[in-house]
């Protein structure tokens, strides 16, 4: 019987190596380019405005292999797809565009975004309204709850555009890290997933220094909200967050604010101040965008 087995297998050996040695290599890559035939007039508009100038993959079709299988969600509709796609490129694409440069914004830029439908809701009464899984993709979610007939900008910028600003900062302080004196400032206030405890409001984050709960996380989310919020809410709702600080806090924040603006300048030739009056200018114009239409 032991004959019998090695004989067995001398002849598969033997056929798998007459199959390599006369099989040829086929040139042609296995990656074919989407079937004009098959492809919607979205998934045209992506290609061309998404795709091809910062060589982006925008799901919106929700695939298995890119969701998060621990929550239950429904994919986004086609209309608000299109309405989201619009929206992220002109006022968190094209601002960094316009400050940085086409070619900053294709370097850096996450790979792939996709879109979810509904929410993804954890244990602890908090929901998901975005990930990034290592610079590479963002996903975000809600994306049916957008109402095209009547875009509030308010809305979109808590639900997305921060989201988007929060992730885009991860991307650069993990590519070139801010200066340690950062983690300092606030490092016995950190309090990690008991940022979400009722107890601990947003007046008491204010107050101790941070501009959100979510800040109180840990450092990393300190710095990135701290540009996300700064760029996205405008003056008046920056002044709102400083005056429920009160003196103590207030300084906190405009410390941690002087040392990410030396940081974007140095390290990315980037203002702060510069980024934000273009995300108000562009935010000023969002009414001209057709979100029905491409």
């Amino acid at each position: 019987m032991e004959k019998i087995k090695i004989f067995l297998v001398t002849i598969i050996i033997a056929t798998v190596a007459w199959s390599c040695s006369e099989e040829k290599l086929n040139s042609e890559s296995i990656f074919k380019d989407p079937d004009p035939a098959l492809q919607t007039e979205f998934d045209k508009w992506l290609l061309e405005n998404y795709t091809y100038p910062y060589n982006i993959s925008f799901k919106y079709k929700m695939e298995d292999i890119e969701t998060n299988m621990t929550y239950d969600v429904v994919p986004a509709t086609t209309k608000n797809s299109i309405a989201i796609a619009k929206i992220v490129k002109h006022l968190w694409l094209e601002v960094y565009d316009d400050v940085a440069g086409v070619d900053f914004t294709k370097t850096y830029i996450p790979r792939v975004i996709h879109l979810v439908g509904s929410g993804a809701y954890n244990t602890n009464n908090t929901f998901l309204l975005g990930t990034a899984e290592g610079g590479l993709k963002v996903t975000l979610f809600r994306i049916n709850d957008i109402d095209i007939n009547n875009i509030n900008a308010d809305l979109l910028s808590e639900w997305y555009l921060q989201t988007m600003h929060h992730e885009f900062a991860h991307i650069l302080h993990q590519t070139k890290n801010y200066p340690v004196e950062f983690k300092s400032i606030s490092n016995n206030n950190y309090i990690g997933d008991d940022w979400s405890a009722n107890s601990e409001t947003l007046a008491i984050a204010n107050q101790l220094g941070f501009v959100s709960r979510y800040a109180r996380s840990e450092a990393n989310e300190d710095f990135v909200e701290m540009i996300a919020i700064y760029v996205t809410k405008g003056q008046a709702k920056w002044n709102a967050i400083l005056a429920q600080a009160g003196t103590s806090g207030a300084a906190i924040i405009n410390q941690k604010l002087e040392i990410i603006k030396a940081y974007l300048r140095n390290s990315w030739n980037i203002e702060l101040d510069e980024l934000r009056r273009v995300f108000d200018f562009r935010a000023l114009t969002l009414n001209l965008l057709d979100f029905s239409n491409l």
